[in-house]
């Protein structure tokens, strides 16, 4: 079967290839990527993609993933990944909202009471209209960044 993803690693490559895998450098997906490069290396030991699935244990696609990742996007995003553009969850709360949360906890608890709970915080929050609706495990979440 003919490679549709030819690897060509430079020296300065292989080298830094050969340090993830001796020190353990990085993550074992890390470690594996680098594995795979190194075998599939066309200047190299030019493994067919087939025996480097068998030899780490992984799967043929993950192979050609790899390959194809190196020639499309490059050497340090197919070895270290790629960096998320968002977060895995969107902010629940502006940065206003924060700080007008912060600053009711700062202030006197309602009548009544002696101190604020997250409870009563997220409560007294709905109801100002500083937000919709509020769990007091985000009113804690929010709190814990000032400390």
């Amino acid at each position: 079967m003919n490679k549709k993803y030819i690897v060509r690693l430079s020296d300065e490559e292989r080298r830094e290839l050969v340090e993830v895998i001796n020190k353990l450098k990085g993550t074992s997906q890390k470690v594996k990527r680098a594995q795979i490069l190194l075998k599939a290396d066309a200047d190299g030991p030019n493994w067919p993609h087939y025996q480097i699935a068998e030899a780490f244990l992984c799967r043929f696609r993950t192979v050609t993933k790899v390959c194809k990742s190196l020639v499309e996007r490059g050497f340090d995003i197919t070895l270290n990944g790629k960096k998320r553009d968002t977060p895995p969850r969107a902010k629940l709360l502006d940065g206003k909202q924060e700080a007008k949360i912060i600053a009711l906890r700062l202030g006197e608890p309602p009548e009544g009471y002696s101190n604020w709970s997250l409870r009563l915080i997220a409560e007294k929050a709905v109801e100002l209209e500083i937000v919709e609706s509020i769990s007091h495990t985000t009113v804690s979440s929010t709190l814990k960044k000032i400390k």
